[in-house]
This record gives C-alpha cells, sequence and structure tokens, in this order.
C-alpha cells in the first residue's frame, strides 16, 4: 500500500514538472504537486502503520538491482516535512515565475523521497543531486529581489552543495568497494582500519552536514533563503532538511560499523552540533530580514537534531543501547516539531511580504490589521522556536537536556566532557532563541508604527493557522505520537520510545527522574486563567485608572521611539563582538559647507565567520588558476592539435606500461 501512494507520489510529481514546462497556466501544475504531495504522506502513513514496507524492485542496472524502501524512521520525518510542504502549496507563493517555482518544489520533493528511499550507492548520489538541483530552480522561480543577487545566491547554494556531494561520492566509493547495494556496506568497512572508517565517517557528516548547515556550511542559508520566498523556505526546511539528516543517521548507524574510535566520532558530531547551533542562533538574533533570521534558525535547529545524533553513537560506543535509541527518537521529535514551526513562520513572512511589501522585522502595526488567525498560529510556531511550554519544541529540547544529562552514565571521560559542553552550549543557545522569537515576533508583528497595508491572502492566512495549530497538536498528542513511534518498529526508537511516557506524563526513561505533560499542561491552562480573568473583572466593574506610558519623562510617546529590529539587539551584538565583529558605516553628503547636510547614509552588518577566512581566499585562488589555464583556450588550431597529440601519446604510453 505504502508503495504504491509513494509511487503514485513520483507519477503526480512527474506531471507536475511537464505541466509546468508545457502549459501556461501554473494551475493544474501546482494541483498535481498538492496532489503527489497527499499521496507521499499517505504513503508515510501507511509505512508507519504497517510498521515498515517491503522494498520494491524498480529495475536492473548492471549488476545492481535498484530497490526502494521507505524506512519508518524515514516516514516519520518525510511525512511531517510534507505537511508543511502541503501548507506552502495550498497557501500560494509570491514567485515571479510560479511555473519555475512548481517544477523546483516537484523536483526537490522527489529528490527527496529517492534519497530516504532508494536502497544503492549510485542511485543515492543522483536523487541527491535531483534534491540539490531543485532547491536552486525554486530559487529561480521566486526572484524576490535583483537578479544579480539572487544568482549569486544560488550559486553559491550551489558551490557549497557541491563540495558536499564530492564528500558523498568519496564515501560511496570506499563504501561500495564490494557492491553497491547498501546491505553489503556494513560488511564492507567491518575489518578496515580505525583510520579508513574515520575518514568515511567524516566524509558523511561533511557531505549530509553541507545541506543540514553545519559549520561552515551554514554560511549559504541567509543569502538562499533571503532570495528566495517562505513557501520555499518551508520546503527546504522541511523535507529537504530531514531527509539529510536521515541520511546522516543511516550513514552512522547502519554503513560505518562499530569500532574503536566510535567514542571520538560521536564526541565530534556533538561539538560540531553544538558550535553550529550557538553560532547560527548568535546570527539568527542579528538579522533584520524575516526570510534570512528564519534560515539561521533552521541551521540552529538541524544542529540541536545532530548534538541527539552525537549523543546517541557516544551510548553506542558504550554499550547502552537504550540511551541510545532515547536520543535518536529525540532527534526525530525535534526535527519533527521544526518542520512545522518553521514552515508557519515563513509562511508568516510570505503575509509580511504580501501586505507590507518587504521582508523587513519592523513594526508596521501588521497582528492588529490582520484576522485573529495569523496572530494564533504565528504565535504557537514562535513559541515552539522559543522552547516555551506547552509547544513542540519545548517537548523536544526538553527532551534532549534530559539526554545530555545522562553523561554520569558513560565510562570514558572525554564522552562525559562532550555531553556536559553540549549542555552548557544548548542552555545559550535556548536563551538567544527565546530572545530571537521574541524579536521576530514583538518587532515584527506586535509593533503599533505603521500604516494600513493591503489585504491578506485568506488562503495563506488559513493555512498558517491550521499549521500553527498542527505545533500545538504535536506538543499535546505527544503521548500518542511516540506510540506510534513505538508500532511503526522505528529502529532504536522502540524499546526507548517505549519508556519515554507515562500515560498523558513525559518521563525520560525513568519517572523518578524529571516528567512534564503538555496535555495536562493545556488542560490546566485555561483553568488557571479564571483567576486572572476574574481580578479583570472585578476590577472593570470598581471602576479602573488610565495614566499615560512611560515614555522617558516626555509627555506622550513618539513613534519615532519605537523599537526597532537592531534596538533590539544591539546589546548582544556589543557583547559578542569577538563573534560578529561588526561593520558600522555612517556617512553624510553636504553642499557647499560642512553645516549643510543634504543626506546621510547609516549602514551596519555584522561579519561572516567563515567567508573572509574560508571561502574567500579560496575564490581568489580559483579564479587565479582559472586565469593561468586560461592559455589553454587561447584559440590556435596548431595549440589544439598538439594537445591531441599529447593525449595520444599519454593514452599509448599508458597502455604500453599496462
Amino acid at each position: 500500500m505504502s508503495l504504491d501512494l509513494f509511487g503514485a507520489a513520483a507519477i503526480f510529481w512527474g506531471l507536475a514538472m511537464l505541466l509546468a514546462a508545457a502549459c501556461r497556466q501554473a494551475g493544474a501544475a501546482r494541483a498535481a504537486l498538492a496532489l503527489g504531495i497527499v499521496s507521499a504522506l499517505g504513503g508515510c502513513l501507511a509505512s508507519l502503520l504497517g510498521g515498515g514496507a517491503a522494498a520494491a524492485r524498480l529495475f536492473a542496472s548492471g549488476d545492481t538491482l535498484v530497490r526502494f524502501r521507505v524506512d519508518p524512521a524515514a516516514a516519520w520525518l518525510l511525512g511531517w516535512g510534507l505537511a508543511a510542504a502541503l501548507a506552502a502549496v495550498a497557501a500560494g507563493t509570491p514567485a515571479r515565475r510560479p511555473r519555475v517555482w512548481t517544477a523546483g518544489a516537484s523536483l526537490s520533493l522527489l529528490g527527496a523521497l529517492g534519497v530516504v528511499g532508494v536502497q544503492d550507492g549510485v542511485s543515492f548520489l543522483i536523487a541527491w543531486e535531483i534534491m540539490s538541483l531543485g532547491g536552486a530552480v525554486l530559487l529561480m522561480g521566486d526572484q524576490q529581489g535583483p537578479v544579480a543577487p539572487s544568482g549569486r545566491a544560488a550559486l553559491f547554494m550551489l558551490g557549497l552543495l557541491e563540495v558536499g556531494s564530492v564528500a558523498l561520492l568519496a564515501a560511496v566509493l570506499i563504501l561500495s568497494a564490494r557492491h553497491m547495494a547498501f546491505a553489503a556496506w556494513p560488511e564492507t568497512l567491518r575489518h578496515a582500519s580505525d583510520g579508513l572508517i574515520v575518514l568515511t565517517g567524516l566524509l558523511l557528516v561533511a557531505g549530509f552536514g553541507a545541506k543540514l548547515g553545519l559549520l561552515p556550511f551554514y554560511e549559504w542559508y541567509p543569502a538562499a533563503y533571503g532570495s528566495a520566498s517562505g513557501a520555499s523556505g518551508a520546503i527546504l526546511s522541511g523535507a529537504v532538511l530531514n531527509a539529510a539528516w536521515f541520511g546522516l543517521a543511516r550513514g552512522v548507524f547502519q554503513w560505518v560499523p562499530r569500532f574503536p574510535g566510535l567514542t571520538v566520532f560521536g564526541g565530534v558530531l556533538v561539538v560540531i552540533g553544538t558550535l553550529t547551533a550557538v553560532l547560527a542562533i548568535l546570527y539568527a538574533f542579528q538579522q533584520e530580514d524575516w526570510r534570512r533570521l528564519l534560515a539561521f534558525s533552521s541551521a540552529e535547529n538541524a544542529a540541536v537534531a545532530v548534538v541527539a545524533l552525537g549523543a546517541a553513537v557516544l551510548f553506542r560506543s558504550d554499550r547502552l543501547p537504550l540511551l541510545e535509541g532515547f536520543a535518536f527518537t529525540v532527534g526525530l521529535l525535534q526535527l519533527g516539531g521544526h518542520s512545522l514551526a518553521k514552515g508557519t513562520l515563513l509562511l508568516t513572512a510570505d503575509h509580511v511580504h504580501e501586505t507590507r511589501g518587504h521582508y523587513q522585522i519592523a513594526q508596521s502595526h501588521l497582528l492588529a490589521q490582520s484576522p485573529w488567525t495569523l496572530g494564533l498560529g504565528g504565535l504557537c510556531a514562535a513559541m515552539s522556536l522559543a522552547a516555551l511550554p506547552p509547544q513542540a519544541g519545548f517537548v523536544s529540547e526538553w527532551y534532549l537536556f534530559q539526554t545530555v544529562f545522562q553523561d554520569f552514565r558513560l565510562h570514558e571521560v572525554g564522552a562525559q566532557i562532550a555531553l556536559a559542553f553540549a549542555g552548557a552550549g544548548l542552555a545559550l543557545t535556548a536563551a538567544i532563541a527565546l530572545a530571537t522569537m521574541a524579536k521576530l515576533f514583538g518587532v515584527g508583528l506586535l509593533g503599533k508604527n505603521g500604516a494600513q497595508g493591503a489585504p491578506g491572502s485568506v488562503r495563506r492566512e488559513g493555512a498558517i493557522l491550521v499549521l500553527g495549530l498542527a505545533v500545538l497538536g504535536y506538543a499535546v498528542g505527544m503521548p500518542w505520537w511516540i506510540r506510534g513511534l513505538i508500532h511503526g518498529r522505528i529502529a532504536h526508537a522502540g524499546p526507548a520510545a517505549a519508556s519515554l511516557t507515562r500515560g498523558l506524563i513525559l518521563v525520560p526513561l525513568d519517572p523518578h527522574f524529571a516528567f512534564i505533560s503538555p496535555t495536562l499542561l493545556v488542560i490546566a491552562g485555561p483553568l488557571l486563567a479564571l483567576v486572572p480573568l476574574g481580578i479583570l473583572a472585578f476590577g472593570l466593574r470598581s471602576g479602573r485608572r488610565s495614566v499615560a506610558t512611560w515614555a522617558h519623562g516626555l509627555a506622550a510617546l513618539p513613534q519615532a521611539s519605537a523599537t526597532t529590529a537592531l534596538a533590539f539587539s544591539n546589546a548582544l551584538r556589543e557583547f559578542y563582538s569577538f563573534v560578529y565583529r561588526p561593520r558600522t558605516v555612517a556617512k553624510q553628503r553636504t553642499e557647499k559647507r560642512s553645516y549643510f547636510i543634504k543626506a546621510v547614509r547609516f549602514e551596519y552588518g555584522q561579519t561572516p565567520l567563515f567567508g573572509p577566512a574560508l571561502f574567500t581566499p579560496v575564490t581568489r585562488f580559483v579564479r587565479a588558476l582559472a586565469r593561468r589555464a586560461s592559455i589553454l583556450q587561447m584559440g590556435s588550431m596548431n595549440a589544439y592539435l598538439a594537445y591531441i597529440g599529447v593525449l595520444l601519446l599519454l593514452v599509448l604510453a599508458s597502455v604500453f606500461w599496462g
């Protein structure tokens, strides 16, 4: 059943690409895209309810039989990402070229389905490239800005993703020494040296980390998301991101065998994930564009899930299967809730663009002039990404903290230090994430400084409400979702998931250690709200006193004193100036005399951490090499004949040498 639905999804997405290329109307192509998403969602649900699906034989390629099978863990991750993608398609996109955008979305989702489903190295690499190409096509369809910066953003993204693809290609060549099928890979490195196994693991981290945004790759996120629409970001931060994390998890647990250096490898994952989370959320806090802020937030959440994966590797190396399954389950829960919450806020960003004409985080009186659906959906999502109870992000991050608190169960000091470092880094990340979401929602939606804007799309407002309430439903229904993980027989998660609930209460394996219950909190919250409501009602009866708002001693609050995105985050910008290396430019243009000021230009920003030190020198080296190699293309026929002659001699020499 699930395989039939996944096959139907692939057919619909292929049809959507054909219709986008052949038809002038984008409606038919978008309908095919939506039908494909619905079919794939049905396939994910059938895979989870059926405890996994058998592998389907697609075709033969040489001596390799191409098979397709969606693991229950992949179905879980892909399903929540597809839910966000369906909301994005239903809401509509502000893309300037809707047909190109539909083709890019179909291509990305088709590639993501292939990444999680194919069972051999060649097909996997092809699916990976299709998924990357789909992201670039999405950006080409959006064109949310000048052509030149958008093109550079797409090329920068593809360049870094190709670095990851080369790393994955090298890892596949090592793993497929015996056979291209995944089933043969665990035995490939069984008797290999520790150095080769570590190298393979690091290649997998670099390859999948390019898509996940692990340092230094997270620097392609803001430019790419900043030149795209929120609908594109919902797909990239949902199904695409989740597929990349599943690929890394499959590589760590299935392709790389248990070996003596596994503790070091797990520690590296934990440290890389922690540093990425801290740096990404620090840069997210300074952004003034909805999409760029949410892009860094996506990298931060992906890094948090990688920390959970690294913790699972550490527990695996110490032969603690229950804790290994606990950490792996936390990664699944983290990415599921993140897909819903991030999709909600990215669609909210499109609503800001539609009603205000820009994506800037600025006070615009938007929430007061929009339906209540926008505020409720956006609030649920912002609370989740800020890890506030009772939302989904609070549940997953609470579980993650309980995971790193288990460091005392490990025997090696290095592993204990790695988890302690992760605990400190995650605490800092959670605190800045709270401030970041307060800035996004408070300045971006609650501000009162602004004129009446254009009306928003009813479909988008409805999609924001449904997806935002799904975030709350994800948290409230967590006891049932975890039981679904048990029923789905997800590898590593089954026995551990059975120990994570006690009725409606969530526990970290041991009910005597700690517990929470978002379900009961949602029930008790309205009851507790009766107390302040009663006090308010009593105050209204007895009369109320109105006083002026404090405005720094002024009689009235001037509009110019409204809090801006820079004012909100400038204190942290100065405190962490050694990380940000802030740039501030203030110039005046005068006429005739210096006191006749005609214009004032003020610019500020932050220097990327890896751009000047890593990417810029590499770019200069490639350009210098290209200039030197350009002599080979001088246009001389004699030179080209000489090249052919030299190649012929080399071929003959290789034959005689053999």
